[in-house]
């Protein structure tokens, strides 16, 4: 391994410190520029095109009031909030497959993005109210119930989905299958309660379960940036703990981790990044398999990159939705895009490890 590989450069915010590889800080850093001409192309193209000196002068409070209120006040918002959703996607299929150590390990795959469905697809179906209309019950689902619904629903899936796990510790291929497990039996429970439902909200909660990006604003981003905000230094805190987990359980605890706490530590932070995104735009699909995946391997670490996957995710979600809006001739929900990127890769993933075990 080369010494540019392995060189790392100390960071520290306040009393907390880490040791940054130049690899990663450099992958992070172009992340970072893609994700900026990403974003905005997302807004200055579109049925009405804006030239990017007319977007930038949008965004610092100036321009035409006709191009301003298409920038600031139609797109501004949805591409806000994919960027958000991206960014939570990522750190959360980063931490859970760092928590498993298996590469298959994501909240999609695991069932908790389905947990989340199931839980504000209920709380959808049984207000009576879609919460894509206008009126205070409707608002009021969108700001608050659903969040709180999809957070619910998340949470006891990870939950059960770490009970049924344990047999004196957690095993990443059988978290694996007991995931895909619950998440096929929570998929049955959403198409019950789109069978049961009214047409108006079962054609509602349709729309959302494909992850929709049209017309999200900033009641949706709101809670996004209040997860990240305290998610995000939570995961960055467990970074030594996970990168000593990574040698094994004997050896962390031998290190002094305390393996317990970490693990469920972790996934709180995980599973509360992946329902809050699925409360903003409904499941897009394989962005927390793929994204930290690829941003691994672009790094060249150990583990899948947390702020890397944050990166990364966004552009993906970003240019999904420039895809669906631009770029295709016909809508499309952004989460049909994600899933055409991704589940070619799951696929290829699953032939290369079957590939290396009957090796």
């Amino acid at each position: 391994m080369s010494e540019a590989r392995t060189a790392s450069l100390p960071l520290r915010v306040g009393p907390a410190s880490w040791q940054v590889p130049v690899r990663a800080g450099v992958v992070t850093a172009l992340g970072l520029a893609l994700l900026l001409v990403l974003v905005v192309l997302d807004i200055a193209l579109g049925d009405f095109a804006v030239p990017i000196g007319d977007v930038v002068a949008s965004l610092l409070g100036g321009g035409d009031p006709a191009q301003h209120f298409i920038v600031r006040e139609l797109r501004l918002p949805q591409t806000v909030v994919a960027v958000l959703v991206g960014a939570a996607l990522g750190l959360s299929g980063a931490l859970t497959q760092t928590f498993a150590r298996n590469p298959l390990a994501s909240p999609d795959i695991l069932g908790v993005t389905d947990g989340a469905s199931a839980a504000a697809v209920a709380a959808i179906v049984l207000s009576g109210a879609s919460g894509y209309g206008g009126g205070l019950v409707a608002g009021t689902l969108q700001t608050v119930g659903l969040p709180l619904a999809a957070l619910t629903g998340g949470l006891l899936t990870a939950a059960l989905l770490y009970v049924l796990s344990w047999r004196g510790g957690i095993e990443g291929t059988r978290l694996v299958l007991i995931g895909i497990g619950i998440g096929a039996a929570l998929l049955a429970v959403t198409e019950w309660l789109l069978v049961q439902a009214r047409i108006q909200d079962a054609a509602s909660a349709q729309v959302w379960l494909n992850g929709s990006l049209t017309s999200r604003g900033w009641d949706q981003a709101k809670p996004l940036l209040v997860a990240l905000i305290l998610l995000v230094p939570l995961s960055l805190l467990l970074a030594r703990r996970l990168n000593a987990m990574q040698l094994g359980d004997d050896s962390a605890r031998g290190l002094g981790v305390r393996l317990q706490s970490t693990q469920l530590l972790t996934l709180l932070a995980a599973v509360g990044l992946a329902a809050v995104s699925v409360s903003a735009v409904g499941p897009l699909e394989f962005v927390a398999f793929v994204v930290p995946q690829v941003a691994l391997r672009l790094t060249g670490g150990s583990r899948p990159p947390m702020l890397a996957s944050m990166v990364y995710g966004a552009c993906l979600v970003v240019a999904a939705d420039l895809i669906t809006r631009v770029v295709l001739p016909f809508a499309l929900p952004a989460g049909l895009v994600t899933a055409a990127i991704g589940a070619p890769y799951l696929i290829w993933l699953l032939l290369r490890r079957n590939k290396l075990v009957s090796a």
